[in-house]
């Protein structure tokens, strides 16, 4: 396709970066790879690419016949025919990610999962964090991608089942604060990475995952029954600990607060500051997701399952002041509330924030194809959960599936009758409400 106006162009570039980069992945400098684009010097693979990503965001005359949903394909394509594997660059690996991003929101996971695979071996195979560069400003980019693929492999890998592919490396360094990162010049001397880099939150997002890596083994494990309910709670308690000591070393700046969410949003970093939190609180889910059953139906005090609302409950709570924040709203699907309470408060309480996700992920529907199937999904865990009262928790391989498994559509589990109900999940053909959900 023709390339756009240059002031289009660096327009939807810098929507990316607003609204995309630091959220999804972090490949870039962007200060840098801004200043090549005004230069005319910035690969159009990428620039393409990027474009593919915000353009459904834009308020440009260009678009206004153009629903924003529609405006991705073109772009897409073009990165697409631009893209030479056999070209072994960082650009090369940048484009396979921003590339099975797309592939991502198009609900593509087959071809997703291929761009990452690709990334990845590129990047292992090209050494990409060790190897030599010519300046402190190439290196830390290195090591930011490096990280972006360790942090892609841990979900895509687990959605599709297939095993990891980027290997452990002892000693790399986390990146910098995003702050000192976004000063860099290729003029100026850039710090040691032997320095602190507790303040940077993509390295914060990198040490959260690490614990997601064990959170999802250990779900696999609970799923396939290979694991005793006792070994199971163990296992549960130390991830549980290894969450809160990860907050606990956080520094007070970092701690979920409004005073803290403004900060960082006026340093333009609010985004990024909510990506770490929306991950925090999901991994809690997750985590305490796999004793809901033996929690709900046991004597006890039920810990688990309040351990799990209040992650629930907290996820809502923040991406409710993301959008009530400037420069800190969040675009993209997020899961909604389990409701399994017999209290009327907390019940009314839930399902007001249940109302406000689904009014959000409507409003996202607009933008991303994918919201779909999340729509067909949650359908279905609804219809489920309404078939199987006594077991609607109980972590075995569907409730694993639906959980961290995309790559295929969930479908009932029970007789083979109900299996035509798939397809009618669309939102246009089951007329969703919030009130369905409850």
């Amino acid at each position: 396709m023709p390339f756009p106006p240059w002031e289009l162009c660096l327009e939807l570039v810098e929507l990316y970066f607003d609204l995309i980069h630091d959220q999804f992945h972090s490949l870039f400098h962007r200060p840098s790879f801004i200043e090549q684009v005004r230069k005319g010097t910035a690969p159009r693979v990428l620039l393409f690419a990027m474009m593919a990503l915000s353009a459904r965001f834009s308020s440009n005359a260009a678009f206004s016949n153009i629903p924003p949903r529609d405006r991705c394909m073109p772009y897409y394509d073009e990165s697409t025919r631009l893209l030479d594997l056999r070209v072994n660059s960082i650009t090369t690996i940048q484009a396979c990610v921003l590339l099975g991003g797309i592939s991502t929101t198009e609900d593509n996971a087959i071809t997703e999962s291929v761009y990452y695979t690709v990334a990845c071996r590129m990047a292992t195979l090209l050494d990409i964090a060790r190897k030599p560069v010519q300046d402190p400003l190439e290196r830390e980019v290195n090591i930011r991608v490096w990280w972006t693929l360790c942090m892609v492999d841990v979900w895509s890998s687990r959605s599709i089942r297939l095993p990891r592919q980027m290997p452990h490396m002892e000693g790399l360094p986390l990146p910098i604060d995003e702050i000192s990162f976004l000063h860099w010049r290729l003029e100026n001397v850039a710090p040691d990475h032997g320095d602190d880099c507790s303040s940077s939150l993509l390295a914060q997002m990198i040490t959260l995952n690490r614990i997601l890596s064990q959170i999802n083994d250990a779900i696999a494990e609970t799923a396939a029954g290979s694991t005793i309910t006792l070994v199971v709670e163990q296992t549960v308690q130390d991830l549980s600990q290894k969450m809160d000591d990860w907050y606990a070393a956080l520094p007070e700046y970092m701690h979920d607060t409004p005073e803290n969410l403004q900060r960082y949003a006026s340093q333009g970093l609010g985004r990024i500051f909510v990506a770490v939190y929306l991950g925090y609180y999901h991994f809690g889910q997750l985590l305490y997701y796999q004793l809901l059953h033996e929690d709900r139906h046991g004597s006890g005090n039920h810990y688990y399952t309040n351990k799990c609302k209040s992650f629930a409950a907290k996820l809502c709570t923040i991406v409710y002041a993301s959008h009530a924040t400037p420069g800190c709203e969040v675009w993209y699907n997020m899961i909604h509330t389990l409701l399994f309470d017999t209290d009327e408060a907390v019940i009314a309480a839930a399902r007001s924030r249940l109302e406000q996700n689904f009014t959000i992920l409507m409003r996202l529907r607009d933008y991303w194809p994918m919201l779909e199937s999340c729509f067909a999904r949650l359908q279905i865990f609804h219809e489920v959960c309404r078939q199987n009262i006594d077991s609607s928790f109980r972590m075995d391989m569907w409730m694993l599936k639906f959980l961290s498994e995309f790559a295929e559509p969930i479908r009932v589990k029970e007789d083979e009758e109900q299996e035509g109900m798939v397809g009618l999940y669309s939102v246009e053909n089951v007329g969703v409400s919030p009130q369905d959900w409850v």
